[in-house]
């Protein structure tokens, strides 16, 4: 048993004293979630709401971790949700090695927490951060393959669940391997964007979400919007019911569980059929992609990287460790302008 086995029985154990030995106790559901998304997005903010914390979020560092645990019914063990989160915006992406493993992959979700306020950044985030997903679920399924197929065939299958083979939109869209919510943060401040401008971006992240298989939800610190977005991650990591409800207003709050949209609905990408006519792409994804970023040009991939340096954090500090850390950094310079008097004096031979 791991060390996690062995956590979940001791505590179901104090739990349920008076539980007979020889009844089977009921399986408990273990689910993993890893939220990630833009630099101060409100990733800490919904995991808060989801776990009915009442506590002031702080800006995540590289990668945290927490969990939560629900029981389905009365005198039932719990079952366990563990949540991952990302900082960092696209900077530390790397880290999400750590969490997705080979072990866990089949009750893996991720949310991707993308901040309506910055759709200069937007796409750009949401691209980069899929994309390593993606690649690195990817190689799991592949090893699973040769290991494990019946696992890995599972999880590929999982992925068309949503979406029946007789669907007009079958071979246009191209579900993500795990499963996937998109949730649009900071709804307030978009709300006051212009019209047109709102438009775009609903219609945009509406379409991505059909495309990857995801569900899709606009939230912000109201207590109804965050409501919402909890009633999706639960789905994922308790196995609540579904919510069939949609919102597809684009001057109201986005609301679309997986498979309850269509391309038809969604309609062509903002843009006129002269402009149409002059983009070459090889995918509707690619298509939309240049249309979007027509009309908010991303930011270079070195602008949304994270260059504030931690150690400088107060929220981080150690007084023993920043007073030997600044000892080292005096020695450091004098290093320096040692080695550069060093260099200075030496006579080189001009053969």
């Amino acid at each position: 048993d791991t060390l996690w086995d062995l956590a979940i029985a001791e505590v179901e154990k104090r739990e349920n004293p008076d539980n007979d030995d020889d009844v089977k106790p009921e399986e408990v559901w273990e689910k993993s979630i890893l939220f990630m998304g833009n630099k101060n997005g409100g990733k800490t903010t919904v995991i808060l709401r989801c776990l009915e914390r009442e506590e002031a979020p702080k800006p995540t560092l590289a990668l945290e971790y927490t969990f939560g645990r629900r029981a389905r019914r009365h005198n039932t063990p719990k079952d366990v949700a563990h949540f991952w989160e990302l900082g960092g915006g696209t900077s530390l992406v790397e880290l999400i090695r750590i969490p997705i493993t080979s072990h866990n992959i089949r009750s893996f979700a991720v949310v991707l927490v993308l901040d309506l306020s910055k759709p200069n950044e937007l796409w750009t985030t949401m691209e980069s951060l899929l994309q390593v997903t993606r690649s690195h679920v990817n190689k799991i399924l592949t090893k699973l393959e040769k290991t494990n197929p019946e696992v890995a065939a599972e999880i590929k299958q999982r992925m068309w669940n949503h979406l029946q083979r007789d669907h007009p939109d079958y071979a246009l869209v191209d579900p993500f391997p795990i499963p996937l919510v998109i949730i649009g943060s900071k709804y307030d401040i978009f709300y006051d964007f212009d019209s047109e401008m709102r438009k775009i971006i609903s219609k945009t992240l509406r379409f991505v979400s059909h495309y990857y298989g995801a569900s899709l939800v606009f939230t912000s610190k109201s207590e109804a919007l965050l409501l919402k977005a909890r009633a999706l991650i639960n789905h994922l990591a308790f196995g609540y019911d579904k919510s069939k409800s949609v919102s597809v207003d684009p001057s109201k709050p986005l609301f679309i569980p997986a498979g309850l949209d269509s391309m038809s609905q969604i309609g062509p990408p903002p843009a006129s059929d002269s402009d149409l006519g002059k983009m070459r792409a090889s995918t509707p994804l690619e298509l939309w992609k240049k249309v979007f970023e027509k009309t908010f040009p991303p930011k270079s991939f070195c602008d949304l990287q994270d260059t504030k340096d931690p150690a400088q954090d107060s929220q981080y500090a150690e007084y023993e460790v920043d007073v030997m850390r600044a000892q080292k950094n005096q020695e450091l310079e004098q290093y320096k302008r040692n080695a550069s008097k060093s260099w200075k004096e030496m006579d080189f031979d001009s053969d």
